[in-house]
């Protein structure tokens, strides 16, 4: 009997899973594994949120194999040691995983090849896993670079680029006996997680894709950045722990057509954008990908306002709804992360890294690929073709949430003034704000461009 270990990372779903369905076809015997890896909560990526969805994630994904016949291995400890233990335990020849572009992830495979190379095991990693087209599988033509700096080019040579079809699930998995394992973490154990978490998994998240396609996904192109209407997928969470395939939504959006349908592939462009980023230039996860030569204020030079936009009171009520939204759900808008990065990095002139940090500890979401390069784009050090560019709240507020219903949502002390003023409570008698018990603005907005027009030396 021939067996073969599927090592699961960031991609715990069974449909469309290439390392899966190449150990099923290649051994009569497979060990689905999953390493808890400590590791990962030394470097301070574990946060209770993600903790909670990927134990709904891993429950389920147990669930699903064993209704194949299977089940899901979870070990814990050290991943070189621990797929290597299974493997002699096992007797398995071949370890198949999923590719990955980060450093900690590029250590972890450097030593579990070389592990697994001193007994006579071989690795296979897959691409187009985790993103739709491989990192480095376009680059531009005759430039000699190594990547695309700008997303317009990259998303004309990525939008033509031959994609497989997605992969059906295995009909069936066996696992050997000799396997052996603990019990999938749940996530009712997990302290601290944000109350409004979804849950997760490839079965909530195919739920979800299928509800949202139905009845969402024509009108995207037109309702996105619609804060009040909630409009968009919330698919990103079934991206990030690879609960859903990227390949397999952008082959149904090509099929479904329509402008929502190309809208929606453009985001997922995006992702595979940053990812092909960061591939290339691994440092960006904390060096600035284009320096401005910044000098960020940090905690010790702005330590009460820091704590004022991390807690939604900032007196700007838009960046506090979004901030709000974010402890709440462990997600957030995207048009309200644009604004409420923006206002950090812009109007306060605060290290993009601090911002990006509190996401991570909040979003379910959150991770060094596209976390840390949505925050670099915003704070114009990134790959964004207008650096300078600054979101005034107020402006952002009447344009997306015109009526003031997604501020009202996240800001109660805001539920009674009316609409014209719901962005501008400053503009209210003063008797009526302080009854309201909301803040007053922490900075004039005229204050915060000067000052970054001036630190950036654009007056």
């Amino acid at each position: 009997m021939t067996v073969a270990v599927v090592l699961f990372t960031a991609d715990l779903r069974l449909h469309d899973h290439p390392p899966l369905t190449a150990a099923v076809r290649a051994a009569d015997e497979v060990v689905p594994l999953f390493v808890r890896d400590p590791g990962v909560h030394a470097v301070g990526f574990d946060s209770p949120n993600r903790r909670a969805f990927l134990a709904d994630c891993l429950t389920d994904l147990d669930k699903r194999l064993r209704c194949r016949g299977g089940r899901l291995v979870v070990r814990t400890g050290p991943v070189a040691r621990e797929v290597s233990a299974v493997t002699a335990e096992c007797g398995a020849t071949e370890v198949h995983m999923a590719a990955a572009v980060t450093r900690y992830a590029h250590r972890r495979e450097r030593r579990l090849r070389e592990a697994l190379a001193a007994q006579g095991v071989t690795l296979h990693v897959h691409d187009a896993v985790t993103t739709a087209v491989a990192p480095g599988a376009v680059t531009p033509a005759g430039t000699g670079a190594d990547h695309y700096a700008v997303f317009t080019p990259y998303f004309r040579r990525w939008s033509q680029t031959s994609l497989r079809d997605p992969l059906p699930p295995p009909p069936s998995v066996c696992v050997p006996e000799a396997a052996r394992g603990e019990s999938p973490p749940s996530a009712e154990d997990v302290d601290a997680t944000s109350p409004g978490r979804p849950e997760g998994g490839e079965t909530a998240g195919r739920t979800r894709c299928a509800q949202w396609w139905s009845d969402a996904l024509s009108r995207y192109e037109d309702r996105h950045d619609d804060l009040a209407g909630d409009a968009t997928s919330r698919l990103s969470p079934y991206l990030h722990f690879g609960a859903l395939s990227p390949l397999e939504l952008v082959q149904r959006a090509r099929a479904h057509g329509g402008p929502g349908a190309e809208s929606f592939v453009r985001q997922l462009c995006w992702r595979d954008f940053h990812h092909q980023v960061l591939a290339a230039r691994p440092d960006t996860a904390a060096v600035d990908y284009r320096t401005r030569h910044d000098h960020w204020r940090g905690e010790d030079d702005a330590a009460e306002e820091i704590a004022a936009w991390r807690d939604g009171r900032t007196g700007y009520p838009l960046v506090d709804a979004g901030m709000r939204q974010l402890r709440h759900e462990g997600w957030m808008h995207n048009r309200a992360r644009l604004l409420t990065a923006c206002f950090l990095t812009k109007t306060l002139y605060v290290d993009w890294r601090i911002g990006a940090r509190h996401f991570l500890d909040l979003l379910v979401d959150g991770d060094v690929v596209n976390n840390q390069l949505n925050w670099q784009w915003v704070a114009g050090t990134g790959t964004d073709t207008r650096p300078h560019r600054v979101l005034n709240p107020v402006v952002q507020g009447k344009r997306f949430d015109p009526r003031g219903t997604y501020v009202r949502r996240w800001v109660p002390e805001l539920a009674d003034v009316e609409d014209r003023l719901v962005h501008e409570p400053w503009r209210l008698p003063r008797e009526t704000r302080n009854g309201l018990g909301y803040p007053e603005p922490l900075i004039d907005l005229a204050d915060g461009l000067t000052r970054f027009k001036q630190a950036r030396g654009r007056d």
